[in-house]
């Protein structure tokens, strides 16, 4: 993948739309997670030769936006913070998304709906026992109840990840390919 001006401004596409669904969906409990980035990690796992440069977009985009959300939070003019304690596992774990993209490529409509439906489950699995396993034992008993109880509460924010990484992997390819090559494909082409 060659990074030029068109590659740049795809790059800044993509995060200005992590942090309008951020901005957009983030407060609203039916809508919060619908976010690109699990999309956008999967994207960079399918496109990026240099391994360890496939982490900077999803990173990138994870970063601006919860900057853009801190900002807001501290002029009061949005509910949460854009950051808090423990994040980085968060990021950490979005990373995984990025390794799922490596190894199905996207090289057709199979593999990208196979990894639509992976990189959120892994997601979800993961990020919600990082946060029974943090949590103080009020919140989640350290028991198996506990942690079925964890992740249930994290059930709307898995429905709307899941969602938006199939809503937003075509259209992430389609803009990269209609971007990049001036064609539309839905497939890494």
């Amino acid at each position: 993948m060659k990074i030029n001006g068109r590659f740049i401004l795809f790059t800044i596409v993509l995060v200005a739309i992590a942090t309008a669904c951020k901005y957009f969906f983030g407060p609203d409990i039916e809508w919060s997670g619908f976010s690109p980035v699990i999309a956008i990690a999967l994207f960079s796992g399918f496109i990026i030769k240099q391994k360890d440069r496939s982490f900077l977009l999803p990173l990138l985009a994870l970063f601006v936006s919860d900057l853009a959300i801190q900002l807001l939070y501290s002029q009061e003019l949005f509910p949460y913070p854009g950051f808090y304690g423990g994040q980085w596992k968060i990021y950490a774990v979005l990373l995984l998304s990025t390794l799922i993209g490596w190894g199905l490529k996207g090289r057709n409509h199979g593999s990208l709906f196979i990894a639509g439906l992976l990189a959120p489950t892994v997601f979800f699995l993961v990020s919600n026992f990082i946060v029974w396993s943090s949590a103080g034992e009020s919140i989640y008993p350290r028991t198996m109840s506990g942690l079925m109880t964890c992740y249930e509460a994290g059930l709307p924010f898995f429905r709307n990840s899941l969602a938006a990484t199939l809503v937003f992997m075509p259209v992430i390819l389609l803009l990269y390919n209609y971007m990049t090559k001036k064609k539309a494909a839905l497939i890494i082409a």
